[in-house]
C-alpha cells in the first residue's frame, strides 16, 4: 500500500470491473476522490493519466479523438464529460480488439455518465460503472467501507443489539460531522476556517465550470437562488412548481436545472416505497444534497438541523447501495395518513426501516411510525432502527431497536 493511502469503499468494485471489462467509468461529484482512486488502484499503475481539465489536453482530445485514445496502450482519462466526442473513439478502439482488453480505459467524470445519452449509445456492454460518493465516516477513519447495513440484513433482529453495541466507533456529535461533511480535502486536511473557504470555492467552480459542461445557463444568479431554495428544503418532497412561483422563474427551467444537479451528483431524489414498484413512480420523491456540509453552505445556514442528520445517514447509505451491485435500494415511506419513515432499505425482498431523530433521549412518540411500518409489512420487514443522538442501545418495540447514530456509522 502506498504511503498515506486512504482506502475507499469503491476500491474493490473498481478492481472487479478492471478484471472483466475494457472500460471502467468512475463517476461522482467533483472532489470526491475519483482521480485519487484511479491513481492508487493496484491494477492501474501502468496506465497513463490524462486530464481534460488541462486546456491543451482538452483541445487535443476534441480535435483528434481517435489519435488521442491511441496515444498509450492503457489510459486514464480524467473528467471525460468535458469532451463527449471521445466516447465514440473509445468504443471504436475497444471494438478493434474484439471483446476488448480488460481495464484498457478508465474514465472519470463529475457527471453521471449513465444519464448522458452519448454514453448509453457508445459504451453499452463495454463499460462497468463505479460511483464515488463523499467519504463515509468509516472511510475517514481509514476502514475503507460503509456501515454494516448488509450485515444487518444477514443477522436476525434479536442479534442486532449485540452487533451494534460491540462497535468500537468513536462517539461523535452529529452537528460537527454535518459541518465537516465527506469531501476528502475539507474532511481530512482543513480546519474550520479553511473549510469555509474551500466550500465557497467549490460552489463557484461548480457554477462556472461543471455546470457549463452540462448546459448553458444564462443567469448564474438565478441558478444560485434555485440551489439555495433546494438546500433549504433538504429532506423534504420538492414541488418544483411551488419553487418556481417563489422564485418567479419558469418551472420548466427549474426542472432542467434540477436534472443537472442530479446528473452532477450534487443532489439525489429518494423514491417512495410501495409494494407495487410502478406506484413508486407516481409518488413525489424526497430530495437531499449528497453532502450535508455542502447543503449547509449553499443554504447559508450555520446551525445543522435534524434534516442534516438524515443527510449524514444517507451519505453512508448511498455508497452502500451503489456498491451492492443492484441488490439494494434506499427509499422512504409515507402512507395515506401521512405517517412517514425516513429511509426504507430494500434488499433481496427484505426491508429494514430507518428513522432518524436528533434527540439524545428518544421517546415512544419518536418510533410510532416505525411500529406502523413493521406491522403493515409483517415478515417482509427484517426489523427497524431508530437512530438517535444519544448513547444508549435499547429495544424500543417488538422489532424496533434504538441505537446511537455514531454506533452504526
Amino acid at each position: 500500500m502506498r504511503p498515506h493511502f486512504v482506502p475507499r469503499a469503491a476500491s474493490k468494485a473498481l478492481e472487479r470491473t478492471l478484471r472483466t471489462l475494457p472500460v471502467a467509468v468512475i463517476s461522482g461529484a467533483r472532489q470526491t476522490g475519483k482521480s485519487y482512486l484511479a491513481e492508487h488502484a493496484p491494477s492501474l499503475r501502468g496506465h497513463t493519466l490524462l486530464t481534460l481539465d488541462d486546456l491543451d489536453t482538452r483541445e487535443h482530445a476534441a480535435a483528434r479523438p481517435a489519435d488521442f485514445v491511441r496515444q498509450a496502450p492503457r489510459l486514464i482519462v480524467d473528467e471525460v464529460q468535458r469532451v463527449p466526442e471521445l466516447l465514440l473513439a473509445i468504443k471504436q478502439a475497444v471494438d478493434e480488439q474484439g471483446h476488448g482488453q480488460p481495464g484498457r480505459f478508465v474514465l472519470t467524470g463529475s457527471a453521471n455518465l449513465l444519464l448522458m445519452r452519448q454514453v448509453g449509445e457508445s459504451l453499452a456492454g463495454r463499460a462497468g460503472y463505479v460511483t464515488v460518493y463523499p467519504m463515509t465516516r468509516r472511510e475517514r477513519r481509514g476502514e475503507g467501507t460503509t456501515a454494516a447495513w448488509t450485515r444487518l440484513f444477514e443477522t436476525p433482529f434479536e442479534e442486532w443489539a449485540g452487533l451494534i453495541s460491540a462497535s468500537d466507533a468513536p462517539q461523535g456529535h452529529w452537528r460537527d460531522e454535518a459541518r465537516i461533511g465527506g469531501f476528502p480535502r475539507p474532511a481530512l486536511q482543513l480546519d474550520a476556517t479553511e473549510r469555509e473557504v474551500w466550500f465557497r470555492n467549490y460552489e463557484a467552480t461548480y457554477l462556472e465550470r461543471d455546470l457549463r459542461d452540462l448546459r448553458a445557463v444564462g443567469n448564474l444568479g438565478e441558478f444560485r437562488r434555485f440551489m439555495r431554495a433546494l438546500a433549504l428544503r433538504i429532506g423534504g418532497p420538492v414541488n418544483v412548481s411551488d419553487v418556481a412561483r417563489e422564485l418567479g422563474l419558469e418551472a420548466r427551467t427549474l426542472r432542467r436545472w434540477l436534472d443537472d444537479l442530479e446528473v452532477s451528483y450534487q443532489v439525489v431524489r429518494i423514491e417512495a416505497y410501495t409494494r407495487r414498484r410502478t406506484a413508486r413512480l407516481r409518488r413525489r420523491p424526497k430530495l437531499y444534497w449528497v453532502d450535508p456540509a455542502l447543503a449547509l453552505r449553499v443554504a447559508g445556514e450555520h446551525e445543522p438541523r435534524g434534516e442534516h442528520l438524515e443527510a449524514l445517514i444517507l451519505a453512508d447509505l448511498l455508497p452502500w447501495a451503489a456498491l451492492d451491485e443492484g441488490r439494494a435500494q434506499v427509499l422512504y415511506w409515507r402512507d395515506e395518513a401521512n405517517r412517514e419513515v425516513d429511509f426504507v432499505l430494500e434488499r433481496g425482498g427484505k426491508l429494514i426501516a430507518v428513522e432518524v431523530k436528533a434527540t439524545e433521549r428518544p421517546r415512544m412518540d419518536d418510533w410510532k411510525h416505525l411500529e406502523h411500518f413493521t406491522t403493515q409489512h409483517g415478515r417482509d420487514c427484517s426489523g427497524a432502527l431508530l437512530l438517535h443522538g444519544g448513547t444508549e442501545v435499547f429495544r424500543a418495540g417488538e422489532r424496533i431497536l434504538a441505537a446511537p447514530w455514531w454506533k452504526v456509522l
